[in-house]
């Protein structure tokens, strides 16, 4: 049996002008983007379609990429295109539980809100740090950066590509041990802070609080959670573990072999860019990947997949 998976992007996805291009054309979109600018009281339309700094700052970024993405969805899912189960990269993981019937779109809107502001505002700025790792495997850069206090691994992306967080000046020294031990770049990433990191673990203690006043519903079907790769069919089990999931590594990797485990054969990223369709490819070739960022995309997806 044929499954279809919608996946979604996180943070550094995001770009000016995402979901525009459905906010003119969809009626059901505009109302979703209302709705988040309504909740969080901040212009929507703005801050997504119109060149600015904030877009960059991941208290306005969190809470951009969820109401385009989820905005997107609607439209796609209007159309006839469903999925069996959903999954997102960190932030991503939001729209995925959103998708899956977990949250309303602006229950997830503003809780990401709040989630964005915590993961800024945790750590003060210049005392975190995320790199890149390219071309070495997970054990090896597990070992490495087992042996340097404050260095941790932030994300398992795809083979040949992980990501260290903690300290800056852990992460830079864990940096120079990853090229030393044959890797083939160590890349300081631009971010605001230490994401995924024991550095913001008091950061999903506060987060859970929040979480106490969202509106969690049953899932309708299952999503694949960043913190173990595995189905969660339960939404009681959601609240505690999107609480760890700020302090825990990403297991993306992991995540999507789950799903193609499962019959999963087709692929769905929506939102900007096509970084998930990246890591993809490095998985596991044999499967579908479409991507939707545009409307255009929808269309040429739908055609073919409906």
């Amino acid at each position: 049996m044929n499954k279809t998976a919608f996946i979604f992007p996180g943070q550094g996805a995001q770009k000016c002008g995402m979901g525009k291009d459905f906010y003119e054309n969809s009626e059901l979109v505009k109302e979703i983007f209302d709705t988040a600018t309504a909740e969080l009281g901040l212009d929507m339309t703005k801050l997504c379609f119109e060149e600015n700094e904030q877009l960059d700052q991941t208290e306005y970024t969190q809470a951009a990429m969820v109401t385009a993405c989820l905005a997107m969805t609607a439209e796609i899912e209007k159309r006839g295109l469903t999925p069996d189960v959903t999954a997102g990269l960190s932030l991503g993981e939001y729209c995925a539980i959103s998708a899956a019937g977990g949250m309303q779109p602006k229950d997830a809107i503003s809780l990401v809100r709040k989630r964005g502001i915590l993961m800024q505002n945790t750590v003060p700025a210049g005392e975190g740090a995320m790199a890149a790792i390219l071309g070495l495997d997970g054990e090896t850069v597990e070992k490495v950066t087992e042996e340097i206090p404050g260095a941790s691994v932030a994300n398992y992306n795809c083979p040949g590509q992980i990501v260290i967080t903690g300290k800056t000046a852990a992460v830079e020294k864990a940096a120079e041990s990853l090229k030393a031990a044959g890797a083939k770049r160590a890349v300081l990433l631009n971010v605001s802070g230490p994401f995924h990191s024991k550095m913001l673990e008091s950061a999903g203690e506060e987060l859970a609080k929040e979480m106490e006043k969202r509106n969690f519903e049953p899932l309708a079907i299952p999503y694949v959670t960043n913190v173990t790769a595995k189905y969660v069919t339960d939404i009681k089990e959601t609240k505690a573990l999107l609480a760890k999931q700020i302090s825990s590594p990403v297991r993306w990797e992991e995540s999507v072999r789950t799903m193609i485990e499962d019959g999963v054969d087709t692929f769905v990223e929506i939102g900007p860019g096509k970084t998930l369709a990246g890591f993809m490819r490095r998985i596991d070739k044999g499967v579908k990947v479409y991507n939707i960022e545009t409307w255009e995309d929808m269309e040429k997806v739908i055609a073919e997949l409906v």
